[in-house]
């Protein structure tokens, strides 16, 4: 793809940012699973770094997390400090690690799914595969990096609000990964590869 243009970078970045607080602000952005939600305001992310560039596609996971932040703060489950270190729940409480995985895997989002687009069009002349790739691997970066992070920093605490022994808190997030973070990528891929074949030619023009 050829670089967009300082200025073009910065509309489209505002675009796909307000698509994501739209996202987040509605239904369709944190679906309410359970005591959790999936989301689909990563898929904003994706399409940025795919489309625009790895910086835009941080600066959009950044978006994303801080929309994160504060949705967990205002309207919290029993797991949002988690993700939140201004929010408490019993004698559970958000902390700097709260910052960290509501942030990095957001940030990361959209590297990730730059370089695995990048990497894999190169064998990929209609860049369908390319797409499909892009969106498993970014939103699988955010599930993975999430869930990795709240296992390691907040392990016990977790396990105690969704009153389950720390000994099969791994099964229970390899639970999660397959019930949601599976379906949620495979969804990431699909409309990544769709609305990305239809923009990338008005984006970029050398784009078939």
């Amino acid at each position: 793809m050829k670089q967009l243009n300082s200025t073009k970078k910065m509309v489209l970045i505002a675009i796909f940012a307000a698509i994501q607080i739209i996202l987040a602000c509605t239904p369709l952005g944190f679906i309410p699973v359970g005591v959790t939600r999936a989301t689909t305001v990563h898929i904003p992310v994706i399409l940025g770094g795919v489309l625009i560039g790895p910086g835009a596609g941080a600066i959009l996971g950044a978006v994303f997390g801080l929309t994160s932040l504060v949705i967990n703060t205002i309207n919290p489950t029993i797991t949002s400090f988690v993700f939140s270190p201004f929010y408490s729940v019993g004698e559970m409480n958000g902390n700097i690690w709260s910052l960290v995985i509501v942030m990095v895997p957001r940030i990361l989002i959209g590297v990730t799914a730059h370089y695995s687009f990048r990497a894999v069009q190169k064998l990929d002349k209609s860049k369908i595969l390319a797409y499909i790739t892009a969106g498993l691997t970014g939103s699988l970066t955010n599930t993975l990096l999430v869930l990795g992070g709240i296992y390691i920093f907040f392990g016990e605490s977790y396990a105690a609000v969704k009153e389950i022994g720390f000994d099969v808190l791994f099964k229970f997030i390899m639970g999660i990964i397959a019930v949601n973070g599976v379906p949620e990528a495979i969804v990431a891929a699909l409309i990544t590869v769709t609305i990305g074949k239809t923009l990338a030619p008005i984006l970029v023009k050398d784009v078939k």
